[in-house]
C-alpha cells in the first residue's frame, strides 16, 4: 500500500491537503471522491523503483500463463506466485510479479496493483479492470495474450522487414566516406596540374580535406544535428506535423492508415468483448494507434459519441483512419452484434496492415538504391569529368 501527499479542493473550491494510504493514484482518487473531494495533486512519499516498461512478449507470456492459470482453477494469489517463480524470465521482470503479488496479498486488487507500478500499458490495466467487474478474468487475459502476441508479430515482421533497407542505408554511406576519405585523394596529385576544376569537383575535394583532416568536428557536427532533431521532432507541434504528414504522404499515406485502422480496431475489439463501456473502450483504444495527429482528434469523437451520436458516424470524421472501418461498425450497430463485427474487422485489417508493411518495404528498398546511386554517380562524375576536360583539351590542340 503506497503513502501518497494529496492537495485536493471541495465544491467550493476550498483547499484540503493531507496523507493517506492508498493502492494507487486512481484509488486515491476515488478514495476523495467519496469525500466529495477533488483530487489535484498527489505525490508518492514511499518512492517507490521505478520499473521499465514491459514489452509485447513479455505481456502476452504473462497473460497467457495467467489465463491458463486461472482456467484450470488456480487461485490468483496462488496463480502470481507461479508466475514470478518460473526460469528465463530477467531480474526486473521478476520483481514486478514479485512486487504485484505482495499488494494482492495485502488485499489490493490485480488492476490496480498493476497500476501502480507504471509498468503495464494502460489497455492491459483498463480489460483486467473490467474483466474483475465481470468475473471472466481468465478470458480477458486470454485476449489480452492473443492482443500481445499479434503485437509482437507485427512488430517483428516490421523489424525484420527492415533489415535490408537498414544494411543498404548503411552500405551507402560507408561507401560514400570510402570514396571521399581514400580514393578521391589519390587523384589530388592530377587535380593540382589542372589550370581549373568543375565546381562539382572543387566541393568533393573541399569536403574530402574536411573528413580527413578535421573528421571530429564532422563527428560533432552529426551528433548536433541529430540531437537538434530529437529536440524539434520532439515538440508537440512539429510532432503532430511529423504525424499529419505520415497519413498524407504520398505513396506511404494510405499504408499507415491502414496499420493505425487495424491497431485502432483490434483494441477496440478487446476492450468492448471485454465488458468495457463503449465510451471507456474508444478512449483507451485511441491511445494505442501511435500517431499524435490521429489521437487528438479522438476527443471530439468521445463527446459525440457520449451526446447520443453512433461511434461509426464520429469515426467517419477522423482524418487517419479508413472509411471501411465506420462502415463496417455501422453494420454491427444496425445489427446489434458490434462485438462481432469489431472482431471480424480487426482480423480483415490485420491482414491488410501485414501486405501493407511488405508494401511499404518493398517502396523503401529502391528508392535507397536510387538514391545510393545518384551519390555515387555525382562522385564518379565530379572525379571522371575534369579528366575527360583535360583529355578534351590534348585533342583539340
Amino acid at each position: 500500500m503506497a503513502r501518497f501527499k494529496y492537495v485536493a479542493k471541495d465544491m467550493s473550491g476550498k483547499v484540503h491537503k493531507g496523507t493517506v494510504e492508498a493502492a494507487s493514484e486512481n484509488a486515491l482518487t476515488q478514495q476523495l471522491r467519496e469525500e466529495n473531494l477533488y483530487l489535484v495533486e498527489a505525490k508518492d512519499l514511499n518512492g517507490a523503483k521505478k520499473h521499465k516498461k514491459l514489452k509485447a512478449k513479455q505481456l502476452a507470456a504473462f497473460c497467457r500463463e495467467l489465463s491458463a492459470l486461472l482456467a484450470s482453477g488456480v487461485t490468483l494469489v496462488r496463480a502470481l506466485d507461479i508466475i514470478s517463480e518460473q526460469e528465463g524470465m530477467n531480474k526486473d521482470e521478476r520483481d514486478i510479479y514479485k512486487d504485484v503479488l505482495q499488494d494482492l496479498k495485502r488485499g489490493i486488487s490485480l488492476s490496480d496493483a498493476m497500476e501502480s507500478k507504471e509498468c503495464f500499458p494502460d489497455l492491459m490495466i483498463g480489460m483486467i479492470r473490467s474483466g474483475e467487474g465481470s468475473g471472466n478474468l481468465d478470458l480477458v487475459t486470454q485476449r489480452l495474450s492473443i492482443q500481445y502476441e499479434k503485437d509482437y508479430k507485427l512488430t517483428q515482421q516490421v523489424k525484420s522487414a527492415m533489415t535490408y533497407p537498414c544494411i543498404l542505408l548503411v552500405l551507402c554511406v560507408a561507401i560514400v566516406i570510402l570514396i571521399v576519405t581514400f580514393i578521391l585523394p589519390q587523384f589530388q596529385s592530377l587535380f593540382d596540374q589542372m589550370e581549373s576544376l568543375p565546381m562539382i569537383t572543387n566541393i568533393l575535394i573541399a569536403v574530402s580535406n574536411f573528413l580527413v583532416q578535421k573528421w571530429y568536428i564532422a563527428l560533432l557536427i552529426v551528433a548536433v544535428i541529430v540531437a537538434l532533431i530529437r529536440i524539434i521532432v520532439g515538440i508537440p507541434s512539429v510532432r503532430r506535423g511529423v504525424d499529419w504528414l505520415k497519413v498524407h504522404m504520398w505513396g506511404f499515406g494510405k499504408l499507415f492508415k491502414v496499420v493505425y485502422t487495424a491497431r485502432f480496431a483490434r483494441t477496440l475489439s478487446s476492450l468492448y468483448s471485454s465488458g468495457m463501456p463503449l465510451v471507456s473502450a474508444v478512449g483507451v483504444a485511441a491511445k494505442t494507434i501511435g500517431n499524435g495527429y490521429v489521437e487528438s482528434q479522438f476527443d471530439e469523437v468521445i463527446t459525440m459519441v457520449r451526446s447520443g451520436v453512433p461511434l461509426s458516424q464520429g469515426l467517419r470524421e477522423v482524418d487517419g483512419l479508413l472509411k471501411k472501418l465506420s462502415s463496417t461498425i455501422l453494420v454491427g450497430e444496425e445489427s446489434g452484434r458490434l462485438d462481432v463485427m469489431l472482431d471480424s474487422i480487426a482480423e480483415t485489417l490485420e491482414a491488410d496492415a501485414e501486405q501493407a508493411t511488405k508494401r511499404m518495404v518493398t517502396l523503401l528498398e529502391p528508392i535507397l538504391i536510387i538514391f545510393m546511386a545518384l551519390i555515387v554517380g555525382c562522385i564518379m562524375i565530379g572525379v571522371m569529368l575534369p579528366i575527360y576536360q583535360s583529355y578534351s583539351a590534348i585533342e583539340n590542340a
